[in-house]
């Protein structure tokens, strides 16, 4: 009986003490959605920040790439990632199901533009009303600067953009939209003002074939998103880890590879204009 008793105690012991001691590791990885947002070309970048992001947050993580934002976006809301980096007009579009995480700087600012394109040999157009009639290249229906952006002001001058030019199509991506205005595939596209000008820099002799014909005006860069049901030590730590990228050389040097310059927690009002435009406009 003595014998049996000091086993029970033994089992009670090590049942009490246990938990207090453990330290239960994250089993799961964390999920990262990508979108065309960056040019193909920052892929080995990308390999290496997933690596540096997991030695930060000390647990596995995942890069999920999607072709088009509303896979990512519906990565998001089916929770099969927990973070995403997406364009802000699906962020304005969904941003009751998302959580603002964190919003790069680019030339030490939380905004970017869209550039009006077309191939370098156009010498006349000036703007997008002598593009009528022509072929036409979007990046995708739910990003800002290579869609939403040319239809806007198409409409603000009057014209209707479901029938003003000749044809249309998507690229889904906005590397590939200035390959196709570049190749002559179409006589103007939209990009994002981060991909053309970072292309300038890896691929020059892709955007020397383009000609920037006019820049809009300013909206909040492309954000991180979390779910909405990630846990707040989720959120903190993934935050904490972007914004402290700036903080350190090796980070200081990742961020170089993607042409940015840091994060900062952002603003909601970073993205009004784009608000603005959705209800001017309406949805995709």
């Amino acid at each position: 009986m003595k014998n049996l008793i000091a086993v029970v105690l033994a089992v009670l012991a090590v049942i009490c003490i246990a938990p207090a001691n453990a330290v239960e590791e994250p089993t799961t990885p964390l999920r990262i959605g990508l979108t065309p947002t960056f040019p193909n070309d920052q892929y080995r970048a990308l390999e290496e920040w997933r690596r540096y992001l997991e030695q930060r947050l000390q647990r596995k993580v995942e890069f999920i790439r999607r072709d088009s934002y509303i896979e990512a976006m519906d990565l998001l809301r089916l929770q099969k990632v927990d973070f995403a980096w997406i364009c802000d007009y699906p962020f304005v579009f969904f941003k009751d199901q998302v959580r603002l995480l964190a919003v790069p700087l680019y030339h030490g600012r939380p905004y970017y533009q869209s550039y009006l394109i077309v191939p370098a040999q156009d010498s006349q157009t000036t703007s997008i009303a002598q593009l009528k009639n022509r072929v036409f290249a979007y990046a995708d229906p739910y990003s800002n600067t290579g869609y939403l952006t040319p239809r806007f002001e198409l409409q603000q001058l009057g014209e209707s953009p479901a029938h003003f030019f000749s044809k249309t199509f998507f690229t889904w991506g906005h590397r590939k939209t200035v390959e196709a205005v570049a190749a002559g595939l179409a006589q103007g596209g939209a990009v994002s003002s981060h991909v053309w000008d970072t292309l300038a820099k890896v691929k020059p002799e892709l955007t020397a074939a383009t000609r920037i014909v006019s820049k809009s005006p300013e909206y909040g860069f492309p954000p991180f998103v979390a779910r909405a049901t990630i846990s707040d030590a989720e959120f903190n730590a993934m935050q904490r880890a972007l914004l402290a990228m700036s903080q350190d050389e090796f980070g200081r040097r990742l961020l170089g590879g993607l042409n940015l310059d840091g994060f900062v927690a952002g603003d909601p009002h970073f993205y009004d204009r784009v608000d603005q435009m959705i209800r001017a406009y309406g949805k995709p």
